[in-house]
């Protein structure tokens, strides 16, 4: 339902698949077996700022002591894990570092401010854990997702395919007394670093001899073998409805693979792809009378029509003009089609 999301589960995803176990892990424990160790992971700008206790801006910021935003904040890293296959490793990296270290600034200014204008002490208060990275990561899905309707209710009211997001965004911004602090930090954070403000892309950023490290040490340990799994159908369709299911996941399927051949060829040879050639449309392929063999599919149909506003929607994600003309016309104007086939390649 929601596909702009990705499908692949954390496959080509170890950053994030490390973030959702190991913090999680060290949130339970803490719960659970270690009460009396909380203390060291709570996130005081207090004993910051008067006993100079600098590493709680470390240990405060990494590990949730609210399960509640253990599990929120997990559902979120889970869905924002297309950014990683988008972006890479190291830059998906960076822009979790740059966002992390520039909250900090902001939530000591939000709080003096407070402070200052209206006489409200909240530096003991503020919740712990990874979150001000995770709002920031509302900044490139809001402006690099494109937004596609799902479900229309209540005559102008739509459910997309973001709107799920935005619920478990919500729930975790209203999760706490003082967390619109640390929401509205990462979200400010997540801004600098996306319009590259300051260049604070270019100082705060993974250099690549890290990155080889880590990717040579942990990579192998948090990596997924692609995703084989088959999709499953409908209980209680007919046989026809069953029949076109199947038709069009093989279509899908097909078109997945025939792309990604087609890109390999085109980093070895250059130039554009015919995609029409490799492969025809959905609409053209659902038409075939799945009970008569002996038709074929030998007129060539005209050229597609493509949106000129899809188009721009995936450019807006960084694709080239080219692959998103050539992608919309393949799945027949179908942008989640599209979208899949851009983002999982």
């Amino acid at each position: 339902m929601f596909t702009s999301t990705g499908s692949s589960g954390l496959y080509k995803a170890p950053l994030s698949k490390s973030l959702l176990l190991v913090p999680s892990a060290l949130s339970l424990l803490l719960a659970l077996l270690l009460p009396h160790c909380q203390k060291f992971f709570v996130y005081d700008l207090q004993a910051v700022k008067n006993d100079f206790q600098i590493w709680r801006l470390i240990c405060g910021r990494i590990i949730c002591l609210d399960l509640k935003d253990t599990f929120c904040s997990s559902l979120l890293i889970y869905n924002f894990r297309i950014f990683e296959r988008r972006f890479g490793s190291r830059k998906f990296a960076s822009f979790l570092l740059g966002s992390w270290v520039l909250s900090a600034l902001f939530d000591f200014i939000l709080v003096e401010t407070m402070q200052y204008s209206f006489g409200i002490t909240a530096a003991s208060n503020l919740p712990s854990g990874f979150l001000a990275p995770v709002f920031a990561l509302f900044v490139p899905f809001y402006c690099s997702i494109p937004r596609v309707q799902v479900a229309q209710i209540l005559g102008p009211l739509s459910i997309t395919n973001k709107t799920l997001i935005y619920i478990l965004g919500l729930q975790l911004f209203t999760s706490g007394s003082y967390i619109w602090i640390v929401a509205i930090s990462g979200l400010i954070s997540g801004m600098c670093y996306d319009s590259k403000m300051f260049e604070v892309h270019q100082v705060l950023c993974i250099p690549s001899c890290v990155a080889k490290f880590f990717s040579w040490t942990l990579e192998p340990i948090f990596s997924s073998s692609e995703p084989t799994s088959e999709v499953r159908i409908g209980m209680g369709a007919t046989v026809d409805i069953q029949r076109q299911q199947r038709m069009e996941l093989l279509d899908r399927q097909l078109m997945l693979s025939q792309f990604a051949q087609g890109r390999r060829q085109r980093q070895q040879q250059g130039g554009m792809i015919s995609w029409n050639r490799l492969f025809p449309p959905l609409r053209q392929r659902q038409n075939i009378n799945y009970q008569d063999g002996q038709q074929s599919e030998q007129q060539a149909s005209p050229p597609l029509e493509v949106s000129e506003e899809q188009v721009a929607r995936l450019m807006e994600m960084g694709f080239s003009r080219g692959d998103a003309l050539e992608a919309l016309r393949a799945s027949n104007n179908d942008l989640n089609v599209a979208t899949n086939f851009l983002l999982q390649h």
